[in-house]
């Protein structure tokens, strides 16, 4: 019997926004049976099934909340701020036997003195600013005096994340020490301070949880501390934050890990949790602080992305039994933002007991306290509210503190996390509100200008407001990097991220310099079946079979691809199943993917969900090979071998549509009459046949003269202008034409064939076992002959003719203008094919030539 697993019964202690939501995250927990939080707030308070505040025990009353732990048989304690963990609260519930997910109190040093953190960074040579520690004002103000270099003073102790001030002129760090050292501005924390080097760059904040052995972080998030748009006024707890950050790059997370986290946690073994502030200069990561818990309000923007599988209980519990190694963390590929409100006044005084309301949204924007709902209704984007500094009083909600709540957003772009996140804060309304209207705006490139007073919310322009996502691009990239390696040939490596793809000719196996072929191309309104169907994994294939299908009629072999996705707005998802279709397409048909571009234009597409595609490919004819086709080689008497289509390919679907939903009034999810199991859409987006390798081998075999690529109708006379063919299956499909002239349905679908190749008379035979044990199905479809005119006819018509003898009347015979001889020899043909009971295919949806054996 599997052994059972323990029961939780956590006590949370905290009562701000990262409290709520690690509450928020471990209700979500099958394990977790009851959490405790002490005090809690209004978010706790109420819509949680697991949670309870608990007011009557105070979070510095250490003793109180172990006797209330052994009380309520909790086995996880989980201190939310670094009050308690500094003081030493880990210590007391190890003595009782109780779990703590926190640090030592000799490890809390790490973020409860500066100085103990800057000189631990300095023996472990991880990188940091330069710094001095003055216990005394005058040493300190004379040193700022002294150097020449921007600096930043930190207060040595706690501040509630207030205690560093980042001075821009001597004389206002001179006022600053003043200020911390002799006016006690923050109080005992003031009375030692780290005076260091301002680093130039962008701070990044690492999210680690950690056993003491192994690490594993989060997403690399980014904070707003100062209060006031555009990085402006005093230092603040934090006002907004989102995440992943653009610049939190796979090599910068390396590094990161590298030469800062890893030493940290070799140099104190007794971590739970670290996080880490980092900048990025331009000599590399530096550190700025460690935490010892979990920022706020980077908690309320990463736990929203933790995968819904993913449990917060479990992977604390692994923290504390050096078992991390034992338990998934897994990131959903999305962004997260998160905006806070302040009490007016904020970081100063500010009031307390103001009335808080929060209205009702639109279902899309619903606030949810368990966004597991979301998550099971498939909703793309998660939308949570967390409370802060408020509080539930005589039933009414009120403000409490002076970060009071925040709003946080999941989406799969950062514009779409951000503008969700503005969207929900809207929602919410109490006195002397306050919040920054430019959370992200690092990562938007967001520029204050002079018109932006003019803007909605006073908001910067950036190009997210013409529509444009610059986050979803970067996304999709991640996405599609492995498929695009997934097609690498030799000579062509399927990467992407530059600009331009490249192409070795010499590794392709080309000792001379080969004749380049290239072809253009897109599907057509075939497009908007895909639309309207919701269904875009075959469309990336119908791209890559139109291009490299009309390569190979030159006798070329597809080396190369490259794609273009253009669309009003980008659908991140949508666009990676596009892209996974073009990587199916290149592997079968033996060409990498190099490159392509996706181009955001939603002036041109204003409608959403709708995009275009285009692809370019380019091969290769071997230097002394034959480039086809080979006009002076052809003659009468050449074979036409045909090959069969996997139905209308992409062409003609402008009238496909026409026929399908006007005449024959079917709707795309209807049951596809031609088709068993499939509905009318899934049928007609059947990708193109890809017809590379088959007629490939045939070439270089020097079996054929030439080749038509069928993209419409079955008369062409590409392949020679004057020896030209005319398949005359129309007679075929005169019952199922839906009102259409024959000639004009055979001339606008390909009836059955997909490639049309012409071979010598001596080689047929060859040719046709080749094509066939590549797996094509071929048939002879008849001959060239000498014409002055338009067309001409095949010798062989027969094998397009025998479905339908009763259709074949005098009158379609007289139209044919045949010898007497040519008349007897078809009609003798038609009889015996019909006696013997071979057919050639009718159904100009599907595929056609199925179970029926082709006449040879």
């Amino acid at each position: 019997m599997a052994k059972q697993l323990e029961e939780l019964r956590i006590l949370l202690v905290g009562n701000g926004g990262r409290e709520h939501a690690l509450a928020w995250k471990l209700n979500q927990s099958p394990r977790v049976e009851k959490i405790y939080v002490v005090p809690g707030n209004g978010g706790t308070a109420r819509g949680l099934h697991k949670v309870s505040n608990v007011v009557e025990i105070k979070p510095d009353d250490f003793p109180g909340l172990v006797a209330f732990a052994v009380r309520c048989a909790v086995n996880l304690v989980v201190p939310g701020p670094e009050a308690p963990l500094v003081a030493g609260l880990e210590g007391y519930f190890r003595r009782a036997g109780i779990r703590c997910f926190g640090p030592t109190i000799e490890a809390a040093r790490m973020e409860g003195s500066k100085t103990f953190a800057k000189d631990f960074m300095s023996r472990w040579k991880i990188p940091t600013a330069a710094y001095q520690n003055f216990q005394k004002y005058e040493d300190a103000r004379d040193y700022v005096n002294r150097v020449s270099h921007s600096v930043v003073i930190k207060a040595n102790g706690l501040a509630a994340g207030k205690g560093v001030v980042l001075p821009s002129s001597k004389d206002e760090a001179q006022a600053s020490l003043t200020r911390i050292m002799l006016g006690k501005e923050f109080g005992a924390a003031g009375n030692e301070v780290v005076i260091e080097e301002l680093l130039e760059g962008q701070e990044l904040s690492f999210l680690t949880f950690s056993d003491g052995e192994r690490i594993v972080s989060l997403p690399p998030a980014q904070d707003h501390k100062r209060v006031y748009d555009g990085d402006t006024g005093p230092n603040t707890g934090g006002m907004g934050c989102y995440a992943p950050t653009p610049i939190g790059t796979p090599e910068l997370i390396e590094e990161v890990h590298r030469t800062i986290l890893h030493p940290t946690i070799q140099g104190m073994r007794k971590e739970r949790l670290l996080f880490t502030g980092i900048m990025v200069t331009t000599n590399g990561p530096k550190t700025i602080e460690y935490n010892v818990r979990f920022g706020d309000p980077e908690c309320q923007t990463l736990l929203p992305l933790l995968s819904a599988d993913t449990d917060l209980a479990e992977i604390m519990l692994a923290c504390t039994e050096s078992a991390l190694d034992t338990v998934s963390i897994k990131i959903d590929d999305k962004f997260a933002a998160t905006v806070v409100a302040a009490a007016g006044g904020y970081p100063g005084s500010y009031h307390r007991g103001d009335a808080l309301m929060i209205d009702s949204v639109p279902e899309h924007m619903a606030s949810q306290q368990d966004s597991s709902a979301n998550r099971k209704n498939g909703d793309s984007s998660d939308n949570v509210i967390f409370h802060a500094g408020t509080s539930h009083l005589a039933g009414t909600l009120q403000t409490s503190g002076g970060r009071v709540i925040a709003a946080t957003s999941t989406a799969a772009s950062l514009e779409s996390a951000i503008s969700n996140a503005y969207n929900l804060m809207s929602s919410i309304h109490f006195p002397n509100m306050h919040y920054r209207r430019d959370i992200g705006h690092r990562a938007l490139h967001r520029q204050q200008s002079p018109l932006s007073t003019n803007l909605p919310n006073g908001q910067p322009l950036s190009y997210a407001d013409a529509g444009v996502s610059v986050s979803a691009g970067e996304q999709l990239v991640r996405r599609i990097k492995p498929l695009t390696a997934s097609t690498a040939r030799p000579g062509a490596a399927g990467n992407i991220g530059n600009f331009a793809g490249t192409l070795d000719l010499g590794d392709a196996g080309y000792k001379e310099p080969p004749i380049l072929v290239a072809a253009t191309d897109g599907v057509g309104t075939k497009l908007m079946i895909a639309h309207a169907t919701n269904k875009h994994d075959t469309i990336g294939k119908d791209l890559v079979a139109m291009n490299v299908n009309d390569l190979i009629v030159q006798g070329a072999k597809p080396l190369m691809f490259l794609d273009v996705f253009s669309c009003g707005k980008l659908d991140v998802d949508v666009a990676e199943e596009v892209v996974k279709g073009v990587a199916t397409g290149c592997i079968e048909g033996g060409c990498a993917l190099v490159g392509g571009e996706t181009a955001e234009m939603p002036g041109i597409f204003p409608t959403k969900g709708i995009y275009d595609i285009n692809g370019t490919a380019i091969g290769a004819v071997a230097k002394g090979k034959r480039i086809l086709p080979d006009k002076e080689a052809m003659e009468v008497g050449d074979v036409l071998l045909g090959l069969s289509s996997s139905g209308c390919h992409s062409n003609g679907f402008s009238l496909v549509r026409k026929i399908v939903q006007e005449r024959a009034g079917l709707r795309w999810s209807d049951p596809a009459p031609w088709a068993e199991g499939q509905s009318v859409g899934e049928s007609l987006l059947t990708p193109t046949r890809i017809y590379v390798k088959a007629v490939l081998r045939t070439v270089e075999k020097d079996l054929i003269k030439g080749m038509a690529h069928i993209t419409g109708g079955v008369s062409h006379p590409k392949s020679h202008p004057s020896l030209r063919y005319n398949d005359t299956k129309t007679g075929v499909l005169i019952p199922d034409t839906y009102g259409m002239e024959e000639t004009e349905f055979a001339s606008t679908f390909n009836t059955g064939l997909g490639m049309v190749i012409i071979v010598a008379e001596d080689k047929a035979d060859a040719a046709f076992q080749e094509l066939k044990t590549a797996g094509e199905k071929v048939w002879r479809i008849g001959q060239l002959v000498e014409t002055s005119g338009d067309g001409c006819v095949g010798q062989d018509i027969i094998s397009t003719l025998v479905t339908n003898k009763v259709k074949y009347t005098e009158e379609i015979m007289a139209s044919l203008s045949l010898t007497g001889e040519e008349d007897k020899a078809i009609r003798e043909g038609v009889e015996a094919a019909w006696t013997k009971g071979d057919r050639y295919p009718t159904n100009m949806m599907s595929s056609g030539f199925t179970d029926i054996p082709p006449l040879e």
